[in-house]
């Protein structure tokens, strides 16, 4: 049997005890808590302060309840880095549910981001990001600075290339390797930009510049590897670099994603996303979603200690509503559930349910970072789930939509608003 150790799998002997423990049991195992609103960026608050009266707040962010919308990241890192006190409000992307009639009060279009800067409401990230430069001053350089100017470009040449690569089919011989053939050489551009500065960013320094661009490599370097067979990280050494000093960011950490819930929720939003037939491709798409999740190219900086106690904390804070949401009976998911905290917190195996299988995939699939909890929680979370699912059966859980995300519909978890 194999275990978890960190970034490592170790092979120890099965000892299977009678039964899971219980709920009580399992919150005795966790003390994790963070400071929502003056602590690390995280993206369960709904106010951030830093330090600063609640009656200094000039900015109200309107951004997407999952906390996965590159645009709404560009944003809300920004006000992170600049540690501008601000209030957020979560709203339902299309693809995941229906709009909130409240939110399409204040904006008609129901675009996101949205931001109200003393009261008056700003749409599209560019703007934004203008905006509160002009009211707050900018993050090093602006957007309208000429050093930043074409990286800005640069970065629009990038996501140009990436969706030929990565939303068209292949088509007649020839264009798959035409398409990734420009798709690398747009990134040997932005090899060379950063090149040119001594550091890992696009600047001197963490600048504006850099906030332009993280959203969409951090879906690059997820979906390229799933559909494409091909490593961001390990075909760009400076890329590499570059995420190597993002991942040294706490606000730059408490936006990440991770590569299971980006490949999962890019083709309802582009429309489609198109693999490859290489092994490499088979093979990270299976690393992805069966794991062992510990080794992706999705993270490098040290796991925290609270890792797992996060991942238990937010299970146990949420199990009511991922009980009625799951397709297995309420006792059969509930009992497989505990099962595979306890061996995630203990290492102690009890054997689920029969038919449990099923539940327990159901869950593994539908962890969204950083919504849920952090990067490293989701792995050993998804980890323990697979192990347990493994002794109950081979049966995998409901296909996961690819034209919607609406099996991940907020509603479910409404009465929990203040998550």
């Amino acid at each position: 049997m194999w275990e978890a150790n960190g970034s490592e799998y170790i092979s120890k002997p099965v000892i299977v005890m009678p039964s899971p423990l219980s709920w009580s049991q399992l919150q005795t195992l966790t003390t994790f808590s963070r400071d929502t609103i003056n602590g690390p960026t995280n993206p369960q608050s709904r106010l951030r302060l830093f330090g600063q009266a609640e009656s200094d707040l000039r900015v109200v962010l309107y951004r997407d309840n999952h906390a996965w919308c590159p645009y709404c990241q560009k944003i809300w890192l920004w006000l992170e880095e600049k540690r501008i006190p601000y209030r957020i409000e979560k709203v339902t992307m299309f693809c995941y549910g229906n709009k909130e009639a409240w939110y399409k009060k204040i904006v008609p279009s129901g675009m996101l981001p949205a931001l109200a800067l003393d009261g008056q409401i700003i749409t599209e990230s560019d703007d934004i990001l203008i905006a509160i430069e002009n009211t707050f001053g900018p993050l090093v350089k602006g957007m309208t600075d000429p050093a930043v100017l074409p990286l800005r470009r640069l970065e629009r040449l990038l996501f140009r290339a990436w969706c030929g690569w990565l939303c068209q089919p292949g088509g007649w011989f020839g264009q798959e390797k035409a398409n990734r053939s420009q798709f690398v050489q747009v990134a040997q551009q932005v090899e060379e930009a950063l090149a040119r500065t001594a550091g890992p960013y696009f600047l001197s320094d963490f600048s504006t510049a850099d906030v332009i661009f993280t959203p969409y490599v951090e879906r690059m370097n997820a979906s390229l590897y799933y559909y494409k067979g091909y490593s961001l990280r390990a075909e760009n050494p400076q890329l590499s670099d570059w995420f190597d000093a993002m991942e040294s960011r706490d606000t730059y950490r408490g936006t990440q994603s991770d590569f299971h819930t980006h490949v999962h929720d890019l083709p309802p939003q582009m429309g489609g996303c198109y693999e490859n037939d290489s092994p490499q491709t088979r093979k990270n798409q299976q690393q992805v979603d069966e794991g062992p999740w510990f080794g992706l190219p999705d993270v490098t900086y040290r796991e925290p200690p609270t890792a797992k106690e996060e991942a238990l904390h937010r299970v146990i804070k949420h199990r009511q509503n991922m009980v009625r949401a799951n397709p297995a009976s309420e006792t059969t998911f509930d009992e497989a559930l505990r099962c595979a905290l306890t061996r995630m917190m203990t290492g102690e195996i009890a054997k689920p349910p029969t038919g449990s299988d099923v539940a327990l995939r159901y869950l593994r699939d539908r962890i969204n970072v950083p919504r849920d909890m952090s990067i490293y929680a989701a792995k050993h979370l998804r980890t323990a789930l697979e192990a347990t699912a493994a002794l109950a059966g081979d049966q995998q859980g409901p296909p996961i939509p690819i034209r919607h995300r609406r099996d991940q519909n907020p509603i479910d978890f409404a009465a929990q608003r203040a998550s």
